[in-house]
């Protein structure tokens, strides 16, 4: 009894210590910091060197998240060359689709002696319920190489951010590829038939699987390194083979095959030969054909054909002039289109009127991707540009006039030109001209009513 009551004692003493001093409560062990991704570690870093918190720190976060707001749209294969001045906070995204057993293949590649560390993060589309983009992967840090096969459709972006004040001049290629070797030798998607959840003996059931139609005796492959966990036969399938990819945790199901060339508990690696195509099975009226099928441990039945369809995999060639990136260009004509993304069938955004003063980001094809003074962006055509550089015309000023960071009566002055001095014009955008002065700075003068010589400018 005594020490029960000591017992009690002790723990009304122990509470009453608590109450009496708060703080004791409140006294925790930091919890060890773990980054998910190396860009959120550099951020980390970033914060606890109060870096974070300074006009360049806020202007390199901002850079991050307005990327993931307002991506570039590309279409797998798909190449651009793009410049980041290591003078400015940078980060581009590029948005994309893939198909669940599409692999997603990016490589990023610097021109230069000291390639800056970059950080390179994979997102996936927010689901209905309006959550932020979900991110997925990173390239690896010292390959800036990208392999990723999503488990489902959706749209993917890919972010690039270099570190501060660090940058130069980057090429990205983007594919996306089936995950699978195609299962019969010599056959591509053309040779597929039977489609996914097709209906079958008259409805009663669905063709979980895809066929793909060839010779008698054209040899069946393993679409990846596999376990052999079945080799047998039944009615329905004939004679069957199946493999099971621990890497994926999925099973590969062949059926109506004319031969097996595998024993069950053995180990095969992509592109063994297993067995050959026949008919065996329900398939005897049938032309000789493979049934594949992907079965997944969770999901069940799924449908093959994007984990095995060859496609397109080489991109256009970045054939516009690379001399022009990170540099003022005006168009030659006027209309030039300015499309949403690099592909000629793409959208038109607005049709811009000649002279238009841009800025090129990057080049894809024959493509620019451009951003205009007003913060829209777009692809031009290579061709319709030129260079502003050779001055349209050298006015003297009449009056002192200012010149602005932007086209914009509200915008930050730069500098002033002085009465009587002249100034070359660049191009114009929006009753305003791109110019330079004599001090070699370029800037923005609202394009008077008369020009500085006395001539009505040529409005275009």
């Amino acid at each position: 009894m005594r020490s029960k009551s000591v017992v009690t004692a002790a723990s009304i003493f122990l509470l009453f210590s608590l109450v009496t001093h708060p703080g004791c409560r409140r006294e925790k062990v930091p919890e060890t910091y773990r980054p998910t991704n190396a860009h959120e570690d550099y951020l980390h870093f970033l914060r606890l060197a109060r870096l974070a918190d300074t006009a360049l720190g806020r202007d390199w976060i901002a850079a991050s998240r307005k990327s993931l707001r307002e991506p570039v749209v590309a279409s797998p294969p798909f190449e651009e060359v793009f410049y980041a001045d290591p003078k400015e906070a940078f980060a581009v995204a590029y948005r994309f689709q893939a198909k669940k057993g599409q692999r997603i293949e990016l490589d990023v590649v610097f021109s230069g002696q000291k390639p800056p560390r970059l950080f390179i993060d994979l997102f996936r589309a927010p689901d209905s319920d309006g959550r932020e983009w979900l991110q997925v992967a990173s390239a690896d840090k010292e390959t800036n190489r990208l392999v990723f096969e999503p488990r489902r459709e959706g749209e993917y972006i890919v972010r690039l951010q270099p570190e501060l004040l660090r940058g130069g001049q980057f090429k990205i290629t983007i594919r996306v590829a089936a995950s699978l070797g195609f299962p019969v030798k010599g056959q591509d998607t053309r040779s597929i038939g039977g489609g996914f959840d097709a209906l079958r003996d008259g409805g009663r059931r669905l063709h979980r699987g895809v066929d793909i139609f060839a010779r008698r005796h054209t040899e069946v492959l393993a679409p990846a390194k596999a376990q052999v966990r079945f080799v047998g036969e039944n009615d329905l399938g004939g004679n069957t083979i199946w493999l099971y990819d621990t890497e994926r945790s999925m099973y590969y199901y062949f059926a109506h095959l004319q031969t097996q060339s595998v024993k069950a508990g053995t180990e095969v690696e992509a592109g063994r030969v297993i067995g050959t195509v026949g008919n065996s099975g329900n398939a005897k009226r049938t032309p000789p054909h493979l049934h594949f099928g992907i079965y997944a441990e969770v999901e069940g039945a799924v449908d093959p054909y994007y984990f095995i369809a060859r496609t397109y995999m080489v991109p256009l060639q970045v054939v516009a002039d690379l001399e022009s990136l990170g540099r003022w260009v005006r168009s030659k004509a006027p209309k030039v289109s300015l499309k949403v993304s690099a592909e000629a069938r793409s959208r038109d955004v607005l049709a811009l009127d000649s002279q238009s003063a841009m800025l090129v980001l990057a080049a894809s094809g024959g493509t620019y991707r451009v951003l205009l003074p007003d913060g829209t962006s777009g692809y031009v055509q290579a061709d319709s540009v030129e260079p502003a550089e050779r001055a349209l015309e050298n006015p003297e000023a009449a009056d002192l006039l200012t010149v602005r960071e932007a086209p914009a009566d509200d915008a930050a002055a730069k500098e002033s030109v002085g009465k009587g001095e002249a100034f070359s014009v660049l191009g114009e955008y929006k009753g305003f001209w791109l110019v330079k002065t004599n001090q070699g700075r370029t800037g923005w003068i609202q394009i008077p009513i008369v020009s500085m010589s006395g001539r009505h400018p040529d409005t275009h």
